[in-house]
């Protein structure tokens, strides 16, 4: 009878095991939709290198993945509009817009898509990914912090990031640029990108 007892907890166990490693395997990550209105991107750029001027893009969608028990089954992908930029001044937004710059009308989104999301130091992580800008895509890194996890008044589960990252614009093909008398130039080459992100849960 103590024979038959342990057989049968034997194969207890075995199943149970079984069915945790199942139940693990059919874990996903957690699916978002980015809130546009709770999100911005913005970017950074030198002017005559002792200034800097602040732009932002107005219309952004994506979605995203996030798994804070394994980090790399997280993802994401965005898309901006190019015509949404935004720096206050309109003469210098249509210059932007234009093919000295974004050349919108030939390259109307702006997107990322990543490849790898990695641990980084602390708490931080890492999300490597393409980013297209002007035509041209080219593989970045972005340096993210979560910021974490609440419910809104209508149920909604939201989760929040901020990340960051740097990029050479003649990377992407935008090459233009004045040369000041002293050597200097206009526009600076690198442009700082900075992305707040919260995103909303998706049902089913």
């Amino acid at each position: 009878m103590r024979i038959a007892k342990s057989i049968l907890a034997l194969v207890v166990a075995v199943v149970s095991i079984g069915i945790s490693d199942v139940s693990e395997s059919l874990a996903e990550a957690a699916a978002y939709v980015i809130d546009p209105d709770h999100s911005q991107v913005l970017f950074k750029v030198k002017h005559m290198g002792i200034s800097t001027v602040t732009g932002r893009f107005d219309l952004i969608e994506g979605s995203y993945t996030f798994d804070d028990t394994d980090i790399s089954k997280s993802s994401v992908e965005t898309t901006i509009t190019s015509a949404s930029i935004n720096t206050n001044k309109q003469k210098r937004d249509d210059h932007l817009k234009s093919p000295d710059f974004l050349d919108v009308t030939k390259n109307p989104t702006i997107t990322f898509k990543s490849k790898e999301v990695k641990k980084g130091d602390g708490e931080d992580f890492i999300i490597v990914g393409d980013l297209t800008i002007n035509g041209v895509t080219k593989q970045v890194e972005l340096d993210a912090e979560y910021g974490g996890k609440a419910n809104d008044p209508y149920g909604n589960e939201r989760t929040a990031f901020t990340a960051e990252t740097k990029i050479d614009r003649k990377d992407f093909g935008i090459t233009w640029n004045k040369t000041l008398d002293s050597g200097g130039l206009v526009v600076g080459d690198d442009v700082r990108i900075e992305l707040e992100v919260e995103g909303i849960r998706k049902k089913g």
